[in-house]
C-alpha cells in the first residue's frame, strides 16, 4: 500500500471523499456530522493523504493543525469494501508519523458516538488513544466521542 499527498483534484478521490461524507451525514443526527468538506480539507493549514494499493483508492486521511503544539485527524476513511484489512491501522500510523515530525505534542479527534462508529474507536483506542474532553471549536455532543493522544 502507497500513500501519498494528495492534492484533492482528482475526479477519484473527490467521489470517495462525496461517499465519505454522505455517509456520515446519514449515519450522525443533523448538525452532529464534523467531516470536513472539500473547501475544509484544502484550506491552509490541513494536510491530505490517499492511500492505494495496486492502483486502487483504498483509504485516506488528513490532519489539520489547530495550533503550534495540537493537530486533529481528520477524514479518515477506508473504502468499505477494504474494511478490516489493517487500511485504517496503517494510515493512523502514517499520519502519527507525520505529525512527530511537523513537531505537534498532542494529536486529537471526534468520531461518532453511535453504534456504526465503534470499530474506529476501537481502532483509534489500539493506536493510543483515550477519551476526552471536547477540544478546539467543538461542544459537548452526546452524538460526538472525542479522543487524544500524545504524539
Amino acid at each position: 500500500m502507497r500513500i501519498e499527498p494528495d492534492d484533492l483534484s482528482s475526479a477519484t478521490i473527490v467521489a470517495f471523499l462525496e461517499a465519505h461524507v454522505a455517509q456520515l451525514r446519514a449515519t450522525s443526527p443533523p448538525g452532529s456530522s464534523h467531516a470536513l468538506d472539500l473547501t475544509g480539507l484544502r484550506a491552509p493549514g490541513v494536510s491530505f493523504w490517499s492511500a492505494h494499493d495496486d492502483g486502487e483508492l483504498v483509504g485516506c486521511a488528513a490532519l489539520k493543525r489547530l495550533d503550534d503544539d495540537h493537530a486533529e485527524l481528520k477524514s479518515m476513511r477506508t473504502a468499505p469494501h477494504r474494511v478490516g484489512e489493517g487500511v485504517g491501522g496503517r494510515l493512523v500510523t502514517f499520519v502519527l508519523g507525520h505529525a512527530r515530525e511537523a513537531g505537534f505534542g498532542r494529536i486529537s479527534l471526534e468520531t461518532g458516538s453511535q453504534e456504526f462508529f465503534a470499530p474506529a474507536r476501537r481502532l483509534y483506542a489500539r493506536h493510543g488513544f483515550v477519551e476526552c474532553p471536547p477540544f478546539g471549536s467543538y461542544r459537548p455532543d452526546p452524538s460526538s466521542t472525542f479522543m487524544t493522544r500524545a504524539v
